[in-house]
């Protein structure tokens, strides 16, 4: 069954380094077309004030990560949660992640704010100890990379953790079977990341950055099984 996929792409980085790799909307698509060929992925830049014209224009949907806050009180940002809200209202599948993750928080009543832990920036080995329906084959831990220095800290109403890891108790949550989400980043390849380090070491203790640019050379991330979790959730249910 084909579905359309709306990526709403958050991300408004314009620095040399974000030109020299695909957005972060091409980055899901070449995550998830392999699974779903005949699915339709359809970036839409909402970091630049472009929105579906209804929510129902897409059978579900990506919110993507971004170096913006979450706060920044932008008026792109103030109508992505007013979108997530309805998108809550008509229960449309949809993954939230990094930006997004916490975007959905937020939105719904949630909260979301520095990390006690400071930067993270690493492979991290999200635990994971429920497996709601689209979460097959279970994987009980699934390394990822991450980069954020904001995390949620109070889920909202009718939020279930499915995830954490010391840096990040909440990881990973699920709200009925229309929002997943995760802090991490199943998208991102370790070339984009190997180069992160280095754009970002101006902002981030050298130690880290030390660590960071050793693990991101040296260790696999395993992003590809998040992403079937990802495209079976955005399947319609079968019986």
């Amino acid at each position: 069954m084909t579905r359309r996929i709306g990526i709403l792409l958050t991300s408004n980085d314009t620095s040399d380094f974000a030109a020299r790799h695909p957005h972060d909307g091409e980055k899901f698509a070449r995550l998830l077309q392999p699974l779903r060929p005949d699915w339709e992925f359809r970036t839409v830049s909402v970091k630049d004030g472009a929105f579906p014209e209804r929510a129902e224009d897409f059978d579900g949907y990506v919110i993507t990560g971004s170096p913006a806050s979450v706060h920044d009180g932008l008026p792109w940002i103030d109508r992505l949660l007013a979108l997530i809200r309805s998108l809550h209202a008509l229960q449309l599948p949809t993954v939230g992640v990094c930006f997004g993750h916490q975007a959905i928080a937020l939105a719904l009543g949630g909260a979301v704010e520095d990390s006690a832990g400071g930067w993270g920036l690493n492979i991290a080995e999200a635990r994971y100890a429920t497996f709601p329906w689209w979460m097959q084959p279970e994987h009980r831990t699934i390394r990822m990379y991450t980069a954020h220095k904001e995390q949620v800290t109070r889920l909202p109403a009718g939020a279930e953790v499915l995830s954490g890891d010391a840096h990040c108790p909440i990881g990973s949550y699920r709200i009925a079977d229309h929002f997943f989400t995760t802090q991490h980043h199943p998208e991102m390849t370790r070339d984009f990341m190997t180069g992160l380090v280095t754009e970002m070491r101006p902002f981030v203790p050298a130690t880290l950055a030390d660590k960071a640019a050793l693990e991101f050379a040296t260790a696999p991330a395993e992003g590809a099984k998040f992403a079937g979790w990802m495209a079976h959730f955005l399947d319609p249910r079968t019986p």
